[in-house]
């Protein structure tokens, strides 16, 4: 992408030498940032890895709309000169490469400014599960669902206070976490005190029925251990290939993410040998990271809750996306009768950016009743 935009912002612009120099100067460190930014964690140099997460984050979300915005009208470009080969006809004046370059820099600097507002909307999205498996006249359950929090550098207090304000106003009855809660190292030194201070909010906030949560693969990538403590300090069960019967009548399931249990064969089997130990008869909700469903699990569940693909985050990646997760986010019936929500995310990884791809926290209702 920054090979692209270099090609065609040099093209545009018509730059010499010493110009030419600071473009790529600045390119190369963008392209680097994200290297950077680890290595500068890893080395305990936080501080120093803020520093550069703020801008080089942003700009991977900047690049990628201005490449995705150049690569499509470069495409009308190439389609309209094909057209002039074949029936003579004429590209219009505004499709030049400087006027389409200038666009696409004016549409990523707008849509940029708008995703990083964006990733701080977040939407409570309304899921009713109606089941005959809970006993007539029993009080409606209320779920609420928050996935890939990403807690870390850039998700902070004041972030996860938005998050939570949602949450209480729901007024839950459990709270369930489906995964990528933390992102990143969260013992060192100058971060404790806020690994701390944020377990402590998420803990603050009451669900008479318990809260559960399971992993995802952030939770390997930024130390197992010291994600599970944080998750249990949080006030979370951490859910690892076990099952738990609530007094309210409902099973929650929850496995852990592939990338902990060697791949996706032996999470397959791992989970499918969970799902026939639990009993028939009681609503069974699943916690999954991953919006898959095997033919081996589906049927085994009444609603699985997903995460992991935050809708894309940034427009058109959503696009892409789909090709590997193709079950859409929303609520979906499966081919067996059981059905999954997944959802958008609750934060944001990488670039602090959201373009069409609001953030979500999803406050379930099982109620009880005959299902159609």
């Amino acid at each position: 992408m920054h090979f692209y935009a270099f090609y065609r912002l040099r093209g545009t612009f018509s730059l010499g030498l010493p110009a030419t120099i600071i473009l790529i100067s600045c390119l190369v460190i963008m392209t680097l940032a994200p290297l950077l930014v680890r290595l500068s964690e890893n080395a305990g140099m936080d501080r120093c890895a803020i520093f550069i997460a703020w801008p080089g984050y942003i700009w991977m979300g900047f690049i990628f709309i201005f490449a995705s915005t150049l690569l499509m009208f470069d495409t009308i470009r190439g389609a309209c000169r094909l057209a002039n080969y074949l029936i003579y006809s004429s590209t219009p004046a505004f499709l030049t490469s400087s006027i389409t370059c200038g666009f696409a820099l004016l549409v990523a600097v707008t849509a940029s400014g708008y995703a990083c507002y964006g990733a701080r909307q977040i939407s409570s999205e309304q899921v009713v599960i109606i089941s005959s498996k809970l006993p007539p006249g029993s009080p409606k359950i209320r779920i609420v669902q928050i996935s890939d929090l990403h807690i870390g550098m850039l998700f902070r207090e004041e972030r996860l206070e938005g998050v939570l304000k949602v949450v209480r106003d729901a007024k839950p009855d459990i709270i369930v976490s489906t995964g990528d809660l933390v992102d990143g190292r969260l013992n060192a030194e100058d971060v404790i005190s806020r690994r701390d201070n944020m377990a402590a909010m998420l803990a603050s906030v009451p669900a008479p029925g318990g809260k559960y949560a399971v992993t995802g693969n952030h939770e390997s990538y930024a130390g197992l251990e010291q994600a599970l403590a944080f998750t249990t300090a949080a006030g979370f069960t951490v859910l690892r290939n076990q099952s738990v019967q609530l007094p309210s009548g409902i099973m929650i399931s929850g496995v852990d993410d592939q990338t902990l249990l060697g791949g996706s064969v032996k999470a397959q089997n791992a989970e499918k040998g969970l799902l026939e130990t639990v009993p028939k008869g009681a609503f069974h909700l699943l916690l999954k990271h991953r919006p898959e469903v095997p033919i081996t699990s589906d049927g085994h569940f009444d609603l699985q809750l997903s995460g992991h693909v935050h809708d894309g985050q940034i427009f058109p990646f959503n696009l892409l996306v789909k090709l590997k997760y193709p079950i859409p986010c929303g609520t979906t019936a499966t081919g067996a009768g059981s059905r999954i929500h997944v959802s958008r995310g609750t934060g944001t990884w990488g670039p602090p950016m959201r373009l069409f791809a609001p953030p979500e926290v999803t406050v379930i209702d099982i109620v009880p009743g005959r299902s159609d």
